[in-house]
């Protein structure tokens, strides 16, 4: 960028973050712009990552506002510019989400933000540790639901046995405290390479990991192939903007191509599991007996598949007993038992005896505790330290090998070397956002290859209860109402909460004026936002951009969908209203609160009245699924109901792209359970 558009810039991000005057500003919230904190310098680096046509693209918007005389008049020629052309519209939203992120994001030498103290968040818990929790907890048990709980939230599994292959020793290798020092030592080439395995496994998360370590604890010679990195506790310094950057896909919140969901997905060793909320949901019977009546996955409708689910269980130490109530979950269990909906405590994959609640409510930013049971801890350490497995991170897979129509090994590349793997067992468990990527460029797996993305999409609706909610105590997710999981045909939706964030809150809250946001930020300390996680019926699609790198779109459209979210946004409001919220907001562009005394219903009838695409409703997807499914007919799955490609044998699809359909619960132990029964059908094999 020129000087000119630098100054343009500069003037954006203070015209989205301005100074405004207040009587009251006893530490400069109202007075400190953007600039102040550098966000105008976070938010140029990134454009300067950003490709080459999205560069030019933004310089151009810089160039035409400078030209409508926007140092003159910044905020009436940045309306004007905005209402001229859905370009230029969709080119300053993004700008303002981006500035806003960092603004409330960025931090210090000390790891503080100056607007956190009007926000009241003290930060991370290292630096700050509170002397009561949010509120009164529940017991260690599970809290009282307001209505009959589904067995999978509300019952341990009974624990039946398990066979040899599911009994291979899965424990920690940790020491009892956090890892302090890393435990594994992967191989960083800095020329190029090449090994010979038993098996390859690209990509390390929930399904991958656990099946690298079943088979490297059956005897197999194993490689891990990971594109992130790999990072121990002492990394993890619960900072927002540095865990995107280390911890997930892409760096951080990242939309579809189309602009219409915002993605948010695990990269590391370990993958997601190391970042994700511990939610623990055991596979529903509807959807195990649709896998099984319409996509030939016979077993998992059995007690076989138990099995599966079991070991996970059990292995991952999940419990009830590590999830307190804070205030956000408290509001959630009161609103739900006036309005008698059902409600359940989560079950979470935590280590009881390393738990720290305020510890806890960082977990998405990384666990400094080594509370966290995740693939990493769990399959990864113990498949390295006991049974000789090689992990190789920040190693890009271009492709999968093949000679006569069979898996011979893959190809990659850390930085400049190339590293190659010849195996005859490759199993992909990329994501469901990468894995359709590498048979792209392959140029195997089918014409369904990258076809039926799922991502349970997300609503977001804010409550503000009029006093400190706490919501960065606790864990995340430690409760959840489930009355509509399957509300029409088997498909429904999910209310649960959120994790406490400054960033990615301020970048999401609905920017209606700079006064307005300024305003809804300085009492984000009172607010607790639940989401409506629907079972999509509908789907998009992975496909491969110029550069051959994976570009999600999704189009919210299907009719099923449509319903039940606008169900979820109608039940999201009517729970905040009944647990006594004085102020609703769903996250929308252009659509104003309710505020105590307004008519409820005319909200509704707003609220659901917005569009699901880019410009209307904001919408997330943490959990994708189903790019590269399982099933019997090789024109529409990729592969068959074991897990092997339809049309390359050797090739194992291990992550949650094998989901036939959506799980409509938070996934990680549906995949792990699959991983694991792809892991016995490939000792089989």
């Amino acid at each position: 960028m020129n000087p000119d558009q630098i100054q343009t810039l500069r003037l954006l991000c203070d015209t989205i973050v301005p100074s405004l005057d207040r009587p009251d500003d006893p530490d400069g919230f109202w007075r400190r712009t953007a600039t102040d904190v550098g966000a105008d310098q976070g938010v140029l680096a990134m454009i300067s990552a950003m490709p080459s046509e999205r560069q030019a693209g933004i310089a151009a918007l810089l160039d035409a506002l400078a030209a409508n005389g926007f140092r003159e008049a910044p905020q009436p020629v940045l309306t004007a510019i905005g209402q001229a052309s859905p370009e230029a519209a969709a080119g300053i939203a993004a700008l303002t989400s981006l500035t806003l992120l960092l603004t409330y994001g960025i931090t210090d030498a000390d790891g503080r933000n100056p607007f956190w103290t009007t926000i009241g968040y003290p930060g991370p818990a290292a630096l700050a540790r509170p002397a009561t929790p949010a509120g009164p907890a529940t017991p260690a048990g599970p809290a009282t639901p307001a209505g009959p709980a589904t067995p999978a939230e509300s019952a341990t599994p009974a624990g039946s046995a398990t066979p040899t292959e599911l009994a291979t020793p899965t424990a920690p290798a940790t020491p009892a405290g956090p890892t302090e020092e890393p435990l594994i030592t992967p191989l960083r080439p800095d020329g190029d390479l090449e090994l010979e395995a038993d098996a390859v496994v690209i990509g390390s998360g929930a399904g991958g990991g656990l099946i690298a370590g079943r088979l490297a604890a059956a005897g197999r010679r194993v490689v891990i192939v990971e594109a992130g990195r790999y990072n121990t506790e002492a990394d993890f310094d619960q900072l927002e903007l540095p865990a995107y950057q280390r911890s997930y896909w892409r760096g951080g919140p990242t939309p579809t191509g189309d602009g219409n969901i915002t993605l948010m997905a695990g990269a590391g060793l370990g993958g997601g599991t190391v970042i994700n909320w511990t939610n623990c949901i055991r596979t529903k019977d509807h959807v195990r007996q649709q896998w099984a009546d319409e996509f030939g996955l016979t077993d998992v409708a059995t007690p076989a598949f138990d099995r599966h689910l079991d070991a996970v269980w059990r292995e991952m130490s999940v419990n009830d007993r590590c999830s307190e109530f804070n205030q956000i979950h408290e509001a959630m269990q009161r609103g739900a038992e006036k309005l008698g909906w059902s409600f359940a405590t989560i079950y979470r994959n935590w280590d009881e005896k390393r738990h720290d609640a305020a510890i806890a409510g960082h977990l998405g930013f990384g666990d400094p505790s080594g509370a966290k049971q995740s693939t990493l801890k769990v399959y990864i350490e113990p498949a390295v330290l006991r049974h000789g497995a090689q992990v190789i991170d920040n190693c890009r897979v271009d492709r999968i090998l093949t000679a006569d129509g069979r898996a011979t090994g893959i190809i990659g590349n850390v930085g400049n070397a190339t590293v190659t793997v010849r195996a005859p067992i490759v199993v992909l468990a990329a994501g469901a956002l990468e894995s359709p990527g590498v048979l792209l460029r392959s140029g195997i797996g089918g014409p369904a290859v990258g076809d039926y993305l799922r991502l349970h999409p997300c609503t977001v609706t804010m409550g503000d209860y009029g006093t400190d909610m706490r919501g960065w105590w606790g864990a995340p997710q430690a409760a959840l109402v489930n009355e509509f999981a399957a509300v029409e045909d088997g498909y429904g939706f999910l209310m649960e909460s959120v994790q406490y964030t400054t960033a990615l809150a301020a970048g999401s809250i609905p920017f209606i004026s700079p006064e307005q946001h300024k305003q809804a930020m300085s009492t984000l300390r009172n607010t607790g936002s639940f989401i409506g996680l629907i079972r999509d019926h509908g789907h998009g699609r992975v496909t491969l951009d110029e550069s051959g790198n994976t570009v999600a779109f999704y189009d919210l459209s299907d009719d099923l969908d449509i319903r039940n979210t606008k169900r979820a946004i109608e039940a999201e409001i009517r729970l905040h209203h009944a647990a006594g919220a004085r102020r609703i907001q769903l996250f929308a562009n252009g659509l104003d609160a309710w505020e105590q005394g307004d008519d409820l219903e005319a909200y509704i009838a707003r609220a659901t009245a917005v569009p699901l695409r880019a410009g209307g409703a904001t919408l997330f997807a943490a959990h994708q699924m189903g790019s590269c499914r399982m099933g019997t007919d090789p024109t529409t799955t990729v592969a068959d109901p074991r897990g092997e490609l339809h049309d390359t044998p050797g090739v194992w699809i291990g992550d949650a792209s094998a989901f036939p359909t959506p799980s409509g619960t938070n996934p990680m132990i549906t995949v792990m359970a699959l991983a694991s029964r792809t892991a016995e059908n490939i000792l089989k094999n």
